[in-house]
């Protein structure tokens, strides 16, 4: 499974395990960034405090499945902007080619290959702001490290100094990020039902003192799902980007052929974000992306928000204006 695979390679370069990050021995754990959004932050932090939510103890609430997402999403922009900007990953013949950039592709590079990165961090964008506005935090990133979103994020060594370095660790991400959205879809409708121990009281981050309806919950399951969607074509675009051949499909130990391999997309076995149903805490999202969260080996900051407004250091404007559309209305 490729969440296992991404765990068994990375936990121990970074000296944790699965259960480390459910146990507060990260600086950014996921349960830290929860408890800041259901209890209020302080000065200088634009989401407003809420009541606590009803929930039972063994699910997740609305508030931790939009944190879990903002942080995956984070990492996802610091992954497709670091990839972008840095030489030893943009000059790959198969992206920019030697002597290449991400704005000036060389003529034996490929536009089109370095054009799906582009396209994918300026939606990890979009999905990052829908996700601080649901959970009432600025849009202009000022209140994401008072609620405890990571401000750097770390990376297995290697991972920026090749494609072929990178390419495995990114497609393991969107894989993880594909169960995690799967496993959202979920909880909103058990939560819209009150299906399965999830309560229907769900405090609103963005709304002091008010709770979501079962209309708001419904929606949050149809973005969710959207975003699903926009994740599972970054898995096979970007398993597109090298040259591979029938006969010789494998690339960086990963078999390419078909670029879309999947009947169905997959949950990962993920049993939860943060709260696991089943009781096993090593099968949920935080545990999987546990390893980029704690501190250790290859830092990489997060880029400000007033930087990914545009990225135009790595994305021309003609990409820029090909991406676009908005999240989903409700029925």
């Amino acid at each position: 499974m490729p969440t296992d695979k991404l765990i068994r390679n990375f936990a121990f370069v970074n000296g944790v395990n699965r259960r480390s990050f459910l146990t507060g021995a990260t600086m950014f754990g996921l349960g830290a960034a929860t408890t800041a959004i259901v209890d209020g932050c302080g000065e200088g932090h634009s989401m407003m405090s809420t009541t606590p939510v009803s929930a039972a103890a063994s699910t997740d609430t609305a508030a931790n499945i939009l944190t879990a997402a903002l942080i995956a999403e984070s990492l996802a922009i610091t992954t497709y902007y670091t990839a972008l900007s840095t030489e030893a990953v943009i000059t790959d013949p198969n992206l920019a080619g030697s002597g290449g950039t991400a704005l000036n592709v060389s003529a034996n590079g490929s536009q089109i290959n370095v054009a799906y990165l582009q396209g994918a961090l300026l939606q990890e964008v979009s999905h990052a702001q829908t996700l601080r506005s649901l959970l009432g935090l600025a849009t202009n990133g000022s209140g994401d490290a008072t609620a405890k979103i990571p401000q750097t994020f770390y990376f297995p060594s290697g991972t920026f100094g090749s494609l072929s370095g990178f390419l495995p660790v990114l497609i393991d991400l969107e894989t993880a990020f594909i169960g995690a959205y799967m496993t959202a879809v979920e909880e909103f409708a058990s939560m819209a039902a009150g299906y399965n121990g999830f309560s229907s009281t769900q405090a609103n981050p963005a709304s002091s003192g008010s709770n979501l309806t079962q209309a708001d919950l419904i929606l949050y399951a149809k973005v969710a799902s959207s975003i699903l969607g926009v994740e599972a074509e970054h898995r096979a675009l970007v398993r597109g980007i090298p040259a591979v051949t029938l006969s010789s499909p494998n690339y960086a130990g990963v078999d390419l052929i078909p670029a879309n391999n999947v009947n169905y997309e997959s949950s990962d076995n993920f049993t939860g974000l943060i709260t696991s149903v089943s009781g096993d805490s090593s099968t949920t999202a935080a545990a999987a992306l546990g390893p980029f969260i704690t501190a250790g080996s290859n830092p990489v900051s997060v880029a400000t928000v007033a930087a990914q407004a545009s990225f135009s250091s790595v994305v021309p404007a003609s990409i820029a204006a090909n991406v676009s559309g908005s999240i989903p209305a409700a029925e």
